[in-house]
């Protein structure tokens, strides 16, 4: 039998000025808890996404697609178009974001 291998078996992630950076710096931990960007193109125009795990949401929203409360601790989806301000940011409850196009905003009962 040959002996353990006492060397790490990943590379050295190493930055833009060589130094070795720890593997778990603050940009792959906030890529890890909150899955990136990215652009979705649907009927309803382009959008930029992100979506978020559970351990990262924090506040309770109100999800424009079925109307109902998004409370803390519930994974979901972050929307909004990739021209603005940020205004037009909105949290979906993720199975509300895959069916828009289906039926659309819906709006509050009084």
């Amino acid at each position: 039998m040959s002996p353990r291998r006492n060397t790490p078996r990943r590379k050295e992630i190493r930055n833009q000025q060589g130094r070795q950076r720890p593997h778990g710096d603050e940009d792959s931990l906030f890529l890890r808890v909150t899955g990136g960007e990215r652009r979705e193109t649907g009927p309803d125009g382009e959008w930029v996404i992100r979506r978020i795990s559970g351990a990262a949401a924090a506040k309770s929203y109100r999800c424009p697609g079925c109307y109902q409360e998004i409370p803390p601790g519930k994974p979901h989806v972050v929307a909004w178009r990739p021209f603005g301000d940020g205004t037009d940011r909105r949290h979906w409850h993720s199975s509300c974001w895959d069916r828009r196009s289906d039926r659309g905003v819906r709006m509050p009962r009084h």
